[in-house]
C-alpha cells in the first residue's frame, strides 16, 4: 500500500462518491486494521465489528479524508481508540469481569510502558504490510494464528518445506525493516 495509491482512493472518495474506490481502499487495508484491532480486544468478532464501524466512519466522513497528512496513522488511532471503547463497553456488561478481557494480571503497567508497546505494534503493522504478500500471510498464518505448517501447505496448496522457507523469509525481511 503506498500513499499514492490510497490519496487517489481517498481522492475518488470525496470526489466522485466512488463505491468502487472505496471497495478497492477497504480491501487495501481491512487486514492491516483487523491486526490493530485483534490486538487490543483478543477477539475476532470484536474486532470485526470494530474494523466496520471504522470504516463506516470513513464513509462518512469521506470528503475530510483528502485534509489529513497521515492516513495511515488516522486509520490506526481509529481502530485503536475505538477497541479500548469497544472494550470498556464490554467491560461494564455484567456477564463478563474484567480478568476474562484481560487475562488474571494484578501487574501495574506505566503510561511509558503502554505507549512504547504501542508504537512499537504499529511499527509492527507496518512492517508487515511491506512484506511480499506470500510471505505475510504465511508469517501471520504460523505466528499470529498458530496454525502449523501443515495446515498452511494444505490451505495455500504449497509444500511445508515452501512455508518454512517463506516463514524465514519473512522473518528475516521483519528484522530488516524493524532494526
Amino acid at each position: 500500500m503506498t500513499e499514492q495509491e490510497v490519496r487517489r482512493y481517498l481522492r475518488k472518495m470525496s470526489e466522485q462518491d466512488s463505491q468502487t474506490a472505496f471497495r478497492d481502499f477497504y480491501d487495501m487495508t481491512y487486514d492491516r486494521l483487523f491486526r490493530i484491532a485483534f490486538y487490543y480486544t483478543h477477539h475476532e468478532e470484536w474486532s470485526q465489528e470494530i474494523v466496520l464501524d471504522v470504516f463506516m466512519k470513513l464513509w462518512e466522513h469521506r470528503k475530510q479524508l483528502l485534509e489529513i497528512t497521515n492516513i495511515e496513522d488516522y486509520c490506526f488511532i481509529l481502530v485503536k481508540n475505538a477497541s479500548l471503547n469497544y472494550i470498556e463497553k464490554e467491560e461494564r456488561r455484567p456477564t463478563l469481569s474484567t480478568e476474562t478481557l484481560h487475562g488474571h494480571s494484578d501487574q501495574a503497567v506505566s503510561p511509558e510502558d503502554t505507549l512504547i508497546s504501542e508504537e512499537l505494534f504499529s511499527r509492527y503493522v507496518k512492517a508487515l504490510d511491506r512484506l511480499p504478500e506470500r510471505c505475510r500471510e504465511v508469517f501471520i498464518r504460523i505466528r499470529e494464528e498458530k496454525q502449523t505448517y501443515a495446515q498452511v501447505a494444505e490451505e495455500l496448496g504449497i509444500s511445508t518445506k515452501t512455508v518454512d522457507a517463506q516463514l524465514q523469509k519473512a522473518t528475516i525481511r521483519l528484522k530488516e525493516i524493524l532494526l
